[in-house]
């Protein structure tokens, strides 16, 4: 929760794609269960000794890069297999098999992601997801313990917060960039989120950040 120079916060994301666990679902005896819907998004368990080893071998690469081309790939695939056979593993199946309520709103999901500083309807998100309105608000919200308008402003204010960080820029301006067309309902939305006022909070972070720095 609170990281240090000498107690550093350590983390290791590894993005995949449908097509590669449905080669793992293909290639090992891994059987898919019936259809069902993933009522989660994220879960959390503690890292085995089997996956913990093919972490480490992965992470060690760093120090042979030429070895990374030829190795990442293999240690990658090694950590996806041990997921799936892991107590999520039937979840995970069930977001990148076809037809499923998981992999419906996976699409919808992704398309926010990708869209989500410009306006959409609801029907929308439903022929997207080849479902109807009230299927999707509850599918989505079992999904993303949240519904899609939710789900966009918080993508919205994530990413103006990430911006109001990086670049030297107005609130109001980020405001539009993100989607927002007005910068008082902006403001709002940040506060609530947030804690206080996008130019207070900014402050607040980037005093915290030179403070860790001059520890």
């Amino acid at each position: 929760m609170e990281a240090s120079p000498d107690v550093p916060y350590l983390a290791l994301k590894l993005e995949f794609s449908p097509n590669q666990i449905l080669e793992i679902l293909s290639d090992s005896e891994i059987r898919v269960g019936p259809k069902e819907n993933a009522k989660r998004a994220m879960f959390v368990s503690p890292m085995g000794l089997t996956m913990f080893d093919a972490v480490i071998r992965l992470v060690r690469l760093l120090d042979t890069p030429k070895d990374i081309p030829v190795l990442a790939p293999l240690y990658t695939k090694e950590i996806f297999y041990r997921v799936l056979q892991g107590p999520h593993g039937g979840r995970l199946e069930q977001m990148v098999i076809e037809g499923s309520s998981a992999y419906r709103i996976r699409e919808v999901i992704e398309y926010i992601m990708n869209n989500f500083n410009r306006s959409f309807r609801i029907k929308e998100l439903a022929e997207i997801g080849n479902m109807s309105v009230s299927s999707l608000h509850r599918h989505f919200k079992e999904v993303t313990a949240m519904s899609p308008i939710q789900f966009q402003k918080q993508l919205r204010l994530q990413e103006a917060r990430r911006l109001l960080l990086t670049e030297s820029t107005d609130a109001a301006d980020v405001a539009f960039r993100v989607g927002y067309e007005s910068p008082s309902q902006f403001s709002r939305e940040y506060s609530r989120m947030f804690g206080c006022p996008p130019k207070e909070d900014i402050k607040r972070l980037r005093a915290k950040y030179d403070q860790r720095i001059n520890a």
